[in-house]
């Protein structure tokens, strides 16, 4: 029986798309889909919310984005992490850190 996605805590998704940009460039279709590939399916992202994130991390300087040519021959618009990006992808990455190390404690205490 599938299991349903998971849905996201706020603030997770834009931490999600830098990590994912630091693979490479992606168009925002792939993006999504590497999300939840890379989940097992847990995560899948709206596109009502995937590309107007996209839109507000270049806005931020973040990400950059060009057009180019998909593995279909279509046109689409390719994001790219920016020296800011991965300054902002380290600082999430430390706090995510540290937010499941504490959640993990939670989950593994014995009932007293």
């Amino acid at each position: 029986m599938p299991t349903s996605p998971v849905e996201l805590l706020q603030g997770t998704l834009e931490f999600l798309i830098l990590k994912t940009l630091s693979w490479g460039p992606m168009h925002g279709f792939a993006v999504g889909r590497w999300i939840r590939k890379t989940t097992d399916d847990a995560l899948e992202i709206e596109e009502g919310a995937l590309y107007p994130a996209l839109h507000r991390m270049e806005r931020r300087g973040w990400i950059a984005s060009d057009w180019g040519v998909t593995e279909n021959n279509r046109r689409a618009k390719y994001y790219e992490i920016t020296r800011l990006g991965r300054d902002q992808l380290r600082r999430e990455e430390s706090s995510w850190t540290r937010y499941v190390a504490a959640v993990s404690k939670i989950m593994a205490a014995a009932k007293v």
